[in-house]
This record gives C-alpha cells, structure tokens and sequence, in this order.
C-alpha cells in the first residue's frame, strides 16, 4: 500500500488543520509531520467498507451515543453522530477553528454586544421537507430554554445552560431574553448582557438547528437507543436537521446514515455512513487491518506502530483537550489545601505520559490548552517531589483512610485514550508518596460521567475535557464557572472572575482576565490537570482526505474516498 502525504493545500476535501503520518514514518519516529489533510497515492483500492459498497464510510467508534439529540448530549460520540444530520449558525474554519457563516450567512453585534442579527440561507430545507427559516431558529432557541427539568438529568451541564448559564424556570439568571424572526431570513437574538464567546459558543455542536415539526412528532419508528435515563422516543431518537446526512436507524452497536438528496451544500462522495462500536482500541485497530472498517479514532500506542507498518494512515489533531484528576472536596480530608498539594505534588507527569500517550502529548500545568494563547506566568505547577507530598500529608493530619479512586473501562476519549493504563501509573505513583487507594473502576456505557459528575463517597476520578469551539470560556468557565458536585468546590470569587471575564470584549484584557482565572484555579487545585493529549485518527488508504479538526468539526461529506477497483470474478 502506497501511502502519501500531498497536494494539502486547497484540496477540496482537505482544508482542516491536521497532521499526517504514514508507514515508514512512524516506524522511525512518532513524530507526525504538518499538513493540512491525509492523502494517499491515487491508485484503486478494494474496498474496505463493511458493505463492500465503494460508497459506504465505515467508521468504528469508541462507544454509543448517548443520545441523538445534540441539545442534550454532552459526549464524543453522540456529537459525531449528530454533526453528520444536523448544522447551527456557526460553523468552524477547517484552517483556524475560528467561526464562519454556515446556515447564517453573516450577523452583526449591536447595543453594546446585547443584541445579534443574524442573516440566514435562503437554500436550505430540513430533511422532512420542512423550510429553515429565521422562525425555525426562534423556535430551537426557545425549545432550549425551556426544556423541562427532566430532560436536563443531574451531571454535566448541557450546551445552552454552559453559554446562556440558565433555563425558563430561573430567567433571572439566565442571559437569554429573547429570538425574534424579523423577516423570513431575519432574525434578532437577545441577551441580558454581552458574552463575548457567543459566536464561537454557537459553532458547538449542541446548538445544532432541528426540525421543529420533528420536535413533537412521534417518529420512532425502530430505533433502539442504548443507554437508559436518556428520551426513547421523540428528537432524541430521530433527529432531523439540515445535515448531508439523514438517520437510518439506530440500535446498540450501530447507527445508520444516508447521504440527504436535499442537502444544500456539496453532498460529496460517501453515499452512506455506518458507526459500529468497537470499545477496545486494539479491537479498532484489529478491525481496519481486516477491512471491517474504513477509519477510528484515539489510536492506542500499543497499536500504532504495527498499523503503520501496514501502511496505514495516522491523522493527528492539534491538541484541544485536557485529562485531570479530579478531587470530590466532599470527601472526608480532601477539602484541605495542603492534602491537595500533596495530591500534585505526587504525580509525576512526563512518567504518565512517557508510553501511554501519543507522542506529542505535553504535561500541563494549567486547564487551558496552549492554542488559546493564555499567559501561564502566574499559574503555579506543582514539581513532582513524593517527599513533600508526604510531609503534606502529615500536616494535613492524613490518617491513611482509604481513598476510592474512580475511573473508567471499555472506552477511549480524545484526552484518554487508555484509560486502564493512565489510571495504574497514577495509583502507583499516590501510593508511592503515601495515599492509601482503593480501585473503583466502571464502565464508561454504564454511566461512569453521571457516577463521577454527582454527589458520591469518591475521593479522586479521572476524566477530561474536550473543547467544541475557540474560547478560554470553552474550559475554565464550562468546568469552574458555576458550582458542581463533581468537584464540590465552591468559589464565589472564581465564579464572579468568570462572569466577568465573559463580558470582556476580545483583547488584551479579557486574556489577561483569563490568565488570572487559570491562576487562582492552579492555586487552589479544585482538580490537577496533568496532560494536553494529542489524539488521532487511522484511516485505510481508500481515504484519500478526511477533515481533521481540533474542536472534532469532521463532516463527512468532506471525505475523499479512491476509486474502487471491482473484486474480480470468480474463476470457473
């Protein structure tokens, strides 16, 4: 398999920011190399699709979704899903990850940033048929905030309440007042105050456009979600939005996408879209090597190189996410400063990393990745020395109590992509400096973020944060900016910096505002983050462009796919 990376710039298919390893390459060295998409030598190749149909995309992901309803998902895999059926306002530049007209097609800020307008496409329709108009956006808007308790579950905190930080049943506190169609193509958003990350805020996939017709129509039909506590009938199981792609179905282990006939963009080459779930890196690895699928995502180390020498292509992200480990401030102890200093005083991060990650992947001392341009002079990073963490310990007053340690299994995040392993190394080293641990491991499917996003008996979690679009308020206001039990942290003063920082025009004081917000996080260490992971994709050389996105923007109508050689026929 002839395997190359060329042509980047300006192919069609192939404008995100992403780098591209192939075979040899990785073999000499997990260093990826800068190019813009993954290309291969044009050649025809056998299809490698599970159908066998040289317009069929195979793609194994990590685990199910969660949900099909972007509005109330807060997870990778649903988000990969509904990227493909549904569209916001805003979209992502592929080059940048700055915010670009998508279904709008401008907007302009107006009284001091508390009101937006927005132009919309005049060519798009949904995929029932339905029109999308500025009364269609009003009516996602409103749906947002006033969806009912019940659908808001307890854990982490769902796209429109982290932007417009309440719903209906609290407006005093809520910065949404109000969407006005102005015309058929026109529309006002109103707020209570300016919030500078709005724009960018509205390329993240949970603010994708439905259908609202779809919105209380009984369209079911089979679909199977699989997860229990989330909607089994309704939107959340039959989206409809404006996508390049329509769901077919959906049950445990598989959804079915086809290309939309309507659609009012480029269709692009792949006809159809299977998701089959493949928990197990190696098994993902195991599965494209065999033909069963045509690309994965969060490439293992352990499988990385053998792929290569297969010749198969590795696509990297610019790291856009954090792992951390959590710390419950409920938990008897962990609420002293001095035992979480010596909880980071503990941890020795290169050696977590060294193995274990991609290379690429940085230690990291702070919750804001390196590509939002924060000054980190004033963030305080924890030297890893065992011996101070003990005698931390001891003024603490640790009396050796046994301390559960959450984390997950049968799953691989952008910021984890072995989970098992990560957690070892990190029990081994706060044993070493003294911690009694005691392993609290979960499936990740059988609900492994509401156990460690609720009030619990947990002292530490592992888990990480991905970001869906370009602002420090993605991260340190998403995860710090109000009270959660996942942390028990409570902080007044952290949460009004936060509110503060949000109405800061863009410049230099607003980074400035979000530097000392990563500051005083570091000094009282609700958390430690410890890794900016780098993750990546593999994909079979039949992919000749696939588009790579920090913030995972990856649609796959976007995809380039080589011409497919016919199986021969059978001799005889």
């Amino acid at each position: 398999m002839n395997t190359a990376a060329a042509r980047c710039p300006g192919h069609r298919a192939g404008r995100s920011p992403g780098r591209v390893l192939t075979g040899a390459a990785l073999v000499a060295s997990l260093a990826l190399v800068s190019c813009t998409a993954a290309e291969v030598s044009p050649q025809p190749v056998a299809s490698s699709s599970a159908a066998g149909d040289p317009g069929t995309f195979t793609f194994g992901a990590a685990a199910d979704p969660f949900t099909l309803d972007p509005a109330l998902a807060n997870d990778t895999e649903s988000y990969r899903v509904t990227r493909q059926l549904m569209e916001g306002l805003v979209g992502v530049d592929p080059l940048t990850s700055e915010p670009t007209p998508l279904l709008a097609e401008s907007w302009e800020e107006r009284d001091s940033g508390r009101t937006y307008e927005f132009t919309l496409r005049e060519d798009v329709l949904f995929q029932d048929g339905e029109p999308f108009d500025a009364a269609a956006v009003c009516a996602n808007f409103d749906r947002w905030y006033t969806l009912p308790p019940a659908a808001r579950q307890d854990g982490p905190l769902l796209a429109f309440e982290r932007v417009f930080r309440a719903f209906s049943d609290q407006p005093e506190l809520s910065l949404y007042e109000g969407c006005t169609a102005t015309s058929q193509y026109t529309l006002t958003l109103q707020l209570a105050r300016r919030t500078t990350s709005l724009i960018p805020a509205l390329a993240a996939p949970g603010f994708a456009m439905g259908s609202p017709a779809a919105f209380t129509a009984n369209r079911t039909g089979e679909l199977n979600p699989s997860r229990s506590g989330v909607p089994t009938s309704g939107f959340a199981t039959a989206p409809v939005g404006t996508g390049p792609f329509e769901l077919v179905s959906w049950q445990p282990g598989e959804v079915r996408l086809d290309s939309f006939d309507g659609y009012w963009g480029e269709r692009g080459e792949v006809d159809r879209v299977v998701f089959t779930t493949i928990p197990d890196a190696n098994s993902r690895a195991r599965a494209l090597t065999s033909g069963r699928i045509d690309g994965y995502d969060f490439i293992s180390v352990d499988s990385a190189v053998d792929l290569a020498r297969n010749g198969f292509q590795f696509l990297q992200r610019d790291p856009y996410s954090v792992l951390y480990l959590g710390m419950n401030q409920d938990f008897p102890g962990v609420d002293d400063p001095l035992f979480r200093q010596a909880v980071a005083h503990a941890i020795d991060k290169p050696a977590l990393i060294e193995g274990r990650f991609l290379d690429g992947t940085r230690s990291t001392a702070q919750f804001l990745p390196e590509k939002l341009g924060i000054s980190t002079e004033t963030v305080t990073d924890y030297s890893y020395d065992p011996e101070l963490a003990r005698d931390l310990l001891d003024d603490a007053g640790y009396d050796g109590r046994e301390l559960p340690f959450y984390y997950p299994r049968s799953v691989s995040r952008p910021y984890l992509p072995s989970p098992e392993k990560a957690y070892a190394e990190l029990s081994r080293q706060l044993v070493a400096a003294g911690f009694n641990i005691r392993p609290v491991p979960i499936d990740w499917g059988e609900g492994y973020v509401d156990a460690v996003q609720q009030p619990g008996d947990r002292a530490f979690h592992l888990l990480g944060w991905s970001g869906t679009y370009q602002d420090p308020d993605n991260f340190t206001g998403d995860l710090f900016g109000t009270y959660s039990d996942e942390f028990a942290y409570d902080d007044p003063q952290l949460v009004s910096k936060i509110t503060r920082a949000r109405g800061l025009p863009a410049g230099q004081e607003r980074r400035d505002a979000y530097a000392d917000i990563s500051a005083q996080i570091s000094d009282r260490l609700p958390a430690v983050p410890l890794a900016l992971p780098v993750s990546a994709l593999a994909m079979s050389p039949r992919v000749l462009s696939y588009p790579v996105s920090p913030v995972m923007h990856e649609v796959f109508n976007r995809i380039d796919l080589a011409d497919v050689e016919p199986e021969p026929a059978p001799s005889g």
